[in-house]
């Protein structure tokens, strides 16, 4: 799937792609992992799971590669780009152990691990062992196995793991943003998406576990964390079990669950100073209640990825996207009615099977109704293991899908220029994250809307939330001055 995104943290950022787990090192460790991650943001939280179970198991990280005793490679199936640069790592790894290092152990996690499991492991003979996304609390007996001599794999879907008693080693971050996992899988059978069939059924993680971990962030400094999901908006915790089994949960059950607007509640009440964010959105889950819900606390930004597809309702109709072209325009409008200065943001598929020019037309229009923020905007390309895969023909010529990308880009482009000036002269908060790309002299971090904003150093440091007089802009980013600390300090 060739992409193209605009102003954003991606939810495929590229930046990160193949990035090195790097954790605190355990001086009676004496075992060393080399772990690397692709893909969306889900693969790099699981890779905090990953390297907190192993490190209990005796092994500390390396960047190291050739030192590696166990090297770890964790996957994403979304995108055919990402299949061919793990299939390249795993052709590096294997010349490592066959050239300097024999005693080293490959695997592969993840979604990828799901899909291609007998592939890897029997037909290719690339990897060791073999590990899907419900099972990584199996590594310690998977890596004995093939420390025995014997391949190793388990790539059973659970109906029940959540990995909520797992606390997280944190990636090498900035130690100011986090994700926190609050459910995985997805039920959601979109035709374009593997997801269901790589990380299985929806289910919830339980609230207390995802409070316990924001109150542990915070106590080690973090001021902002990002609730992930693949479908954050239909978290739905009972006491346990699959979303699709609600109806079968008890009254009490039923009376006393939690749903994402409660839960955004929970976490906005249990860190009044934190910022909380949340990724991905389906719109035929977000209901006014998680509207209203952000309205009413000041710590829950004011942004919203709310993925499109389409905007063509015969095209949702075949993605099996389940909302209409007018329900989205309405969802729109009650998100700017109630929160006036939310941004949007979007996911957008152009050249989907049998999309004709009437077809991109709407989608055009939805842009110029929306006016979207920012967005990642895409190229159809089919996925093998998908219903559109097995439904229909990939019948939209390569340079009808680029041409129509490009228009769908320029206006976006046109859009997020738009929305950006319309910020200058105004004052933002500002979480300081890191020094700035250009300079040296200056801080960068996001505004409660996510967009980019800049500013002169001063007497600030990370982890301040500064308030910033908006003077000007490019494209992408805001550029101010500072005028004091906010009172979330």
């Amino acid at each position: 799937m060739s992409d193209f995104n605009i102003f954003m943290e991606k939810t495929i950022d590229e930046n990160k792609q193949g990035e090195t787990l790097v954790i605190a090192k355990n001086e009676e460790n004496t075992k060393k992992l080399f772990i690397e991650s692709y893909g969306c943001a889900m693969n790099f939280s699981d890779s905090e799971i990953v390297a907190s179970i192993l490190q209990n198991e005796g092994y500390n990280t390396t960047q190291n590669l050739e030192e590696a005793d166990l090297v770890l490679v964790n996957t994403c199936s979304i995108r055919d780009k990402a299949e061919v640069t793990v299939r390249k790592r795993l052709e590096k790894y294997n010349a490592v152990k066959r050239d300097i290092n024999p005693n080293m152990k490959v695997g592969v996690l993840g979604c990828m691990a799901e899909r291609l499991k007998s592939k890897f492991l029997e037909e290719e003979k690339i990897v060791d062992l073999v590990v899907g996304p419900d099972a990584y609390k199996d590594l310690p007996n998977l890596i004995a196995e093939v420390e025995d001599g014997h391949d190793a794999i388990n790539v059973v879907l659970s109906k029940e793991e959540t990995y909520g008693d797992i606390s997280p080693v944190r990636l090498n971050t900035n130690g100011v943003t986090a994700l926190v996992s609050i459910t995985r899988g997805c039920d959601n059978m979109c035709t374009f998406c593997v997801v269901p069939f790589t990380r299985g059924r929806e289910r919830s993680r339980d609230p207390q576990s995802i409070i316990e971990e924001i109150n542990d962030l915070w106590s080690k400094g973090y001021k902002e964390i990002t609730l992930l999901g693949q479908n954050v908006d239909s978290y739905l915790w009972y006491g346990g079990g699959m979303k699709k089994d609600f109806d079968k949960a008890s009254d009490l059950e039923k009376a006393t669950a939690t749903d994402f607007s409660k839960l955004l509640e929970l976490c906005a009440t249990a860190q009044p100073k934190m910022r909380i964010r949340f990724s991905t959105s389906n719109p035929q889950d977000m209901h006014l209640e998680v509207i209203k819900m952000m309205a009413k606390y000041d710590n829950i930004c004011n942004h919203i990825h709310l993925p499109v597809q389409s905007g063509s309702d015969r095209i949702l109709k075949a993605m099996n996207r389940l909302h209409t072209r007018q329900e989205y325009f309405t969802l729109i409008d009650n998100i700017k009615k109630i929160i006036p200065n939310c941004v949007i943001s979007h996911d957008m598929i152009t050249g989907f099977p049998t999309e004709t020019e009437e077809d991109h037309q709407d989608t055009l229009s939805l842009m110029e109704y929306v006016k979207y923020n920012f967005g990642y905007m895409f190229t159809y390309s089919e996925r093998p293991g998908t219903l559109a895969e097995r439904k229909f023909e990939d019948d939209v010529p390569e340079k009808t899908k680029s041409r129509r990308l490009s228009e769908i880009i320029a206006l976006q482009l046109k859009h997020s220029e738009f929305r950006t000036k319309q910020f200058i002269n105004t004052t933002v908060e500002v979480l300081v994250e890191k020094e700035s790309k250009k300079s040296n002299q200056e801080w960068s971090g996001r505004t409660q809307q996510n967009i980019v904003a800049v500013f002169p150093k001063g007497e600030y440091k990370i982890g301040d939330f500064v308030n910033v007089t908006v003077t000007d802009c490019t494209k992408a980013t805001l550029i101010g001055e500072a005028i004091g600390k906010s009172n979330n300090n």
